[in-house]
């Protein structure tokens, strides 16, 4: 019987302790120069320490003008590397498996950092704060590639354990697989979904082959975008394929963008009672299926029963959550050893998304990120509509902190 206990040995070797990933989240903890911070460093040490078989960074952007958030760790030729030293330490500190996730954000980068950021094409995120794109020229792809390539090399010198290629959730790799956004006419673009995907396995290509073949290679992947005429299921169970011929190690699957917020959302709305446990499984049964390489899923799994259940019947190879490492860094272990039978869900007591602020959850546990990496742990006594409002003005501070840096 298949269960979060159980070590999983990756195509390229590498076995994992255990089932249970801390999926990436967007920590937005670096110093102004974009260099890990000690608040990001002393966080990382608690998710080391707490027991889960692998540990993914947030939203590491491979370009410094196509940031997904000003407070992003950046991995490039200009990083202080002494700090990255001190993450990759606290990261690995109880022996789980450290990734880096490795990002462009595209179209959705602030339109403060970038008013003109270049994406797959012109097509504007429809949202406020975000400046008309350009669309990425043949000549830039090269350089593009480079960048992939370069930060997967330095991940791997800095002793990480692989990465992450972040294709999902809306940024550029997401947008390229999208037909509502990605209107070009080349062959990067199109109708045809290979030319769709072509810029992502370009991407995979590069990394792989600037690094050893004990280093993980991943990507995140849209089951679906959920947008009328976006990158859907059918295609998702298709690129999967793709990336299984091109040696990535496992697929992690999730869904949604900025514009239409499946992943960062989930709540229970007004007369519900109930959360609905592990709500993209369903997505991703069709792509366990047409794949041979460990599949991950990630969004709303709490119960070790739950978990247990979605290896043992095939449904998943490896368990992904974010939510539960905020409020209780540790938990993980717990769960491992029977202590508790489920992770913490704190979210279950909040008022139902339709009566708060668009993205107040979110923020409240972005909020709390911030105060575990600074004070030690959350507070759960935190109204959530407090830690929403407290978050935004964070990211005002920081995203000024970060500006004056760049004048001087």
């Amino acid at each position: 019987m298949t269960s979060i206990n159980d070590p999983l040995t990756l195509p390229n070797g590498v076995t994992l302790r255990n089932r249970i990933v801390k999926s990436a989240m967007s920590e937005a903890l670096a110093d102004a120069y974009n260099n890990p911070s000690q608040a990001l460093i002393s966080l990382f040490a608690q998710w080391g320490a707490g027991g889960a078989g692998v540990i993914i960074t947030g939203n590491t952007p491979v370009d410094r003008k196509h940031l997904e958030h000003a407070g992003n760790f950046v991995l490039d030729e200009h990083t202080d590397m002494r700090k990255v030293d001190a993450l990759v330490a606290a990261g690995k500190s109880g022996g789980a498996a450290f990734l880096v996730q490795l990002a462009h954000a595209g179209r959705q980068t602030p339109e403060i950092v970038n008013p003109h950021p270049t994406s797959i094409s012109d097509v504007r995120l429809d949202l406020p704060g975000y400046g008309k794109p350009a669309p990425l020229t043949e000549e830039q792809i090269p350089e593009l590639l480079r960048k992939y390539a370069a930060s997967a090399k330095i991940a791997q010198d800095a002793g990480f354990d692989g990465v992450e290629i972040h294709a999902a959730h809306g940024y550029l790799l997401s947008s390229s697989l999208s037909p509502r956004i990605n209107t070009r006419t080349d062959r990067w673009g199109g109708a045809a979904l290979e030319n769709r995907a072509r810029l992502l396995l370009e991407v995979v290509r590069a990394v792989r082959a600037a690094v050893e073949p004990g280093f993980i290679v991943a990507v995140k992947l849209n089951s679906s975008d959920f947008q009328k005429g976006g990158f859907d299921h059918e295609e998702s169970v298709q690129v999967a394929v793709m990336l299984e011929a091109e040696g990535v190690d496992f697929i992690e699957i999730s869904g949604g963008n900025f514009e239409e917020p499946k992943a960062y959302s989930h709540a229970k709305k007004s007369g519900s009672t109930q959360m609905r446990e592990a709500y993209f499984l369903e997505y991703a049964a069709a792509i366990k299926d047409a794949l041979s390489i460990p599949l991950m899923v990630t969004g709303g799994f709490r119960s070790a029963s739950v978990m247990n259940a979605a290896l043992e019947n095939g449904k998943t190879d490896l368990i992904g959550m974010g939510r539960p490492f905020i409020t209780e860094p540790g938990f993980a272990a717990k769960l491992l050893s029977g202590e508790i039978g489920r992770a913490p869900a704190v979210e279950e007591t909040f008022p139902p998304a339709d009566e708060l602020p668009r993205g107040a959850v979110l923020s409240w546990f972005c909020t709390q990120i911030a105060r575990v990496g600074r004070k030690g742990q959350a507070d759960l006594a935190l109204p959530v509509v407090e830690g929403h409002e407290q978050y935004l003005a964070a990211i005002e501070r920081v995203t000024q902190k970060w500006a004056a840096a760049q004048k001087l």
